[in-house]
């Protein structure tokens, strides 16, 4: 056994780590995201399920045992010889399980709405340099941890109860804050070193900080609603439904504008009626009732001014998304949007464009696409 274990210590592997100490971790970290960005797709797959539940629970167990390995009692043991890649471990599933938030969350066609989580991805990536370091800053480890819990259980539990509301999420992060803070707890009753690295109180204190920030975020309508997404939207001349399919019509942009978000231009006739498609994921047995905020900015006052709720329910299930329609006749020249929320009001995603009043001009690059 001990053959092996100095085989392994000795090996191509081992030497190349130890040669690479200063990179390692990021690697180890972009490493877990490139492997969920390569087999993951929708949240409520067994698979999915499965690779995250497998990631946060591995996880927990490498936080634990790297701060149990320093304690007398294990030395020369077999967690001892290998101390030096548990900080890799821990690296890989923070890479893993943020790719796969991001991946999810990056389903919405709206940047406003994802942007939030590239920020917290970046984040991440800045904490990783500070922890690199044999991550010594145990305050900032456990920080990190706590927010990857809290948002793994604001995507699990909304999927094994299938229901998405205001009160699914505090429940969630009810359960991630216990959790954490036993966790905590019973590391530092094992652990003699994270005794003399930390003050309990003071760690519990910045969980339960995040812990606000984060419900602050929510209730403030920063935070979209875990785990609905919108994979399309687009402003139409015309949506038929057509047996399963629908056929929508709209005006495509020139080829040079390739950004995702840009506020479009419809040329609008009057006594015509101007549609919005979209198409909202949700995980399977969610039922969840949209709704379609039409908006007119309004140059006088220079606000935007609610011009109507429109609602329909939503079914989780198909993987390309729930498909509705909303339509207004009788609209204003000028800049809208349509936003996209729950009946909670936490935004989706937008769709601007520009309306111009014309019955002389006609569209043009018009297009049927089904969906």
């Amino acid at each position: 056994m001990n053959n092996t274990l100095d085989h392994f210590k000795n090996s191509k592997f081992s030497k190349y780590v130890k040669e690479n100490q200063k990179y390692a971790p990021i690697l180890f970290f972009v490493g877990g995201f490139t492997f969920d960005s390569l087999t993951l797709g929708r949240i409520d797959r067994l698979y999915d399920l499965s690779i995250l539940c497998v990631h946060m629970t591995l996880l927990t167990a490498t936080l634990y045992f790297y701060n149990i390995v320093d304690n007398s009692n294990w030395k020369d043991s077999l967690l001892e010889r290998y101390k030096t890649y548990i900080p890799l471990a821990i690296q890989f599933f923070f890479g893993a399980l943020s790719s796969a938030y991001v991946i999810y969350y990056s389903r919405s066609v709206s940047l406003s709405k994802t942007f939030s989580f590239f920020i917290i991805l970046v984040v991440l990536l800045v904490a990783n340099e500070f922890m690199k370091k044999r991550m010594a800053n145990k305050y900032l480890l456990f920080s990190i941890y706590f927010f990857v819990s809290f948002t793994f259980f604001s995507f699990i539990i909304p999927v094994f109860i299938s229901k998405v509301n205001t009160l699914v999420f505090i429940f969630s992060g009810f359960v991630s804050l216990g959790l954490t803070l036993y966790l905590i707890h019973f590391i530092f009753k094992k652990s003699e070193s994270l005794k003399t690295e930390i003050k309990l109180k003071k760690m519990f204190g910045i969980i339960v900080v995040i812990y606000l920030t984060i419900n602050s975020f929510y209730f403030f309508k920063l935070i979209p609603p875990v785990p609905l997404a919108l994979q399309e939207g687009i402003v139409a001349h015309d949506v038929i439904r057509k047996n399963s399919d629908y056929v929508v019509t709209y005006q495509t942009d020139s080829w040079y504008v390739f950004w995702r978000e840009h506020r479009s231009k419809y040329i609008y006739r009057p006594g015509e009626n101007i549609y919005v498609f979209t198409s909202i994921f949700a995980p399977t047995d969610i039922d969840k009732l949209i709704y379609h905020r039409w908006k007119w900015y309004n140059d006088a006052t220079e606000e935007w001014e609610i011009i109507e709720d429109i609602g329909y329910d939503i079914t989780g299930g198909r993987d390309m998304g729930y498909r509705g329609y909303t339509y207004k006749g009788n609209v204003k020249q000028g800049d809208w949007r349509v936003e996209v929320i729950t009946e909670e009001e936490l935004i989706l995603g937008v769709i601007d464009f520009e309306i111009i009043v014309n019955d002389e001009l006609e569209p043009v690059g018009l297009v049927e696409k089904k969906f």
